[in-house]
């Protein structure tokens, strides 16, 4: 428990929040110098440091203008939950406004804000060997066949989560199996840490064709630039493929290109389209997932851009009069 809330205190977070590519790091470092603020990564790739290209992670000269946390502070060869990271920022949270600093957390991750915001369902321990049995499965099933047996077990769960995601598919059983009860009644538990801080959430709903567009110009700028160096790095690593940076978006579609399985513009066409696909589903959950998790959302529908940076900070403005001291 931090300082603030053993004081009962609710301190004052800011979120910017959005689908890739909308411009919220750009965004992220205007706020940070014109509020004295920390940007802090909610974004579930950035943290990972092998790959800056390919997850656009802020430049090294947006870095030297303001405090950055938590970016490229994991190997690949970790698993980073919304667990782990929400331990981590709430210490990157609490150091900020000890330095009398505004915390201003900046990703397209809507479960990462949610662990921090709503906190998390009180799930039990579960043992080593339970772990172990769902890992070994996990490593010789296709996701699908994971998903299939997630299923027949525990419907809910299956039915919320989509057959590609084995990672949580794993975690889902892993709860099924140590405690015989279903993820979702975890879920629907109170939370344990929800409204410790008092925050506001800036969201971006820009218009999907030129959103669609930038992420095309994006994608290929990164593999003229180094993403294909990054992705060659990755695969030298020799990584289990279920591991989440193994599935960031993109890493999959290049790979088959270094394996000698596509072109190059076959693996630049894919990977642009999975990164569309991704932003319409970052976009869905913001309309309908990040109004139930925060108090205060405002919502922009256009990409974000100087001309909207005045209003923006008007609204940070009247935030921080409102907000609890």
């Amino acid at each position: 428990m931090s300082e603030h809330d053993a004081a009962g205190q609710r301190p004052p977070v800011l979120a910017i929040t959005g689908p890739t590519a909308c411009g919220k790091s750009g965004l992220a470092v205007a706020i940070a110098e014109e509020f004295a603020g920390t940007v802090i990564n909610a974004d579930s790739m950035q943290i990972y440091r092998e790959l800056p290209i390919l997850t656009a992670r802020p430049t090294p000269a947006d870095e030297a203008r303001v405090p950055h946390r938590l970016y490229g502070v994991l190997s690949a060869a970790e698993a980073c939950s919304a667990e782990r990271w929400r331990a981590m920022a709430i210490a990157e949270i609490d150091a900020a406004l000890a330095a009398a600093r505004l915390p201003i957390l900046v990703g397209g991750t809507g479960l990462y804000l949610r662990a921090l915001l709503r906190g998390m369902a009180p799930v039990p321990d579960i043992p080593p060997e339970v772990r172990e049995s769902v890992r070994r499965r996990q490593a010789s099933l296709t996701a699908p066949a994971l998903h299939a047996e997630l299923a027949a077990k525990d419907a809910r769960m299956a039915a919320r989560l989509r057959p590609a995601d084995s990672q949580r598919i794993a975690r889902a059983l892993e709860v099924m199996e140590a405690t015989g009860r279903s993820l979702a009644d975890y879920q629907s538990q109170a939370d344990a840490g929800a409204g410790a801080y008092d925050a506001l959430v800036i969201a971006t709903l820009p218009p999907r064709r030129p959103l669609y567009e930038k992420i095309d110009r994006r994608l290929a700028e990164m593999v003229a630039t180094g993403a294909l160096d990054e992705v060659r790095h990755l695969m030298d690593m020799h990584l289990d493929p279920s591991l989440p940076a193994m599935k960031a978006v993109g890493v999959p579609d290049l790979m088959a290109h270094l394996r000698g399985e596509t072109s190059l513009d076959q693996a630049l066409a894919a990977a642009q389209q999975a990164t569309r696909r991704y932003a319409k589903r970052q976009m869905t959950w913001l309309r309908h997932q990040t109004p139930k998790d925060a108090d205060k959302v405002i919502f922009h529908h256009a990409q974000l851009s100087e001309r909207l940076t005045p209003i923006i900070f008007n609204e940070i403005r009247q935030f921080m009069l409102t907000a609890q001291p």
